[in-house]
């Protein structure tokens, strides 16, 4: 019989699965262009508040973006990716009886 490779349920077995766990490089994305966006944000002119109706999206949108990458940081900090042991089946006993 051949045998089927198991897909899905199991947690990554590697260090480089923790490593590179999704949610550590989505919220370093998110917190990377949300100070980006909060920087230029301090920065815009008043024509260019003026063009939106004076509303500072890109301080805002990058508080929010700020916020969403920290929870995601949290989150992977908090609950990180645990490995799975495999059952051990004891060795062969030989014992007398």
């Amino acid at each position: 019989m051949s045998q089927t490779p198991e897909t899905g349920t199991e947690a990554p077995q590697s260090a480089a699965a923790r490593l590179f766990d999704l949610r550590s490089m989505i919220g370093g994305l998110f917190v990377l262009y949300g100070i980006m966006l909060t920087v230029a944000g301090f920065f815009t002119s008043s024509a260019n508040l003026a063009k939106a109706s004076h509303i500072n999206i890109n301080l805002w949108m990058g508080l929010g973006m700020l916020v969403v990458g920290i929870l995601f940081l949290v989150w992977w900090r908090l609950n990180p990716v645990k490995r799975v042991e495999p059952e051990q089946t004891p060795p062969y006993e030989t014992g007398a009886g």
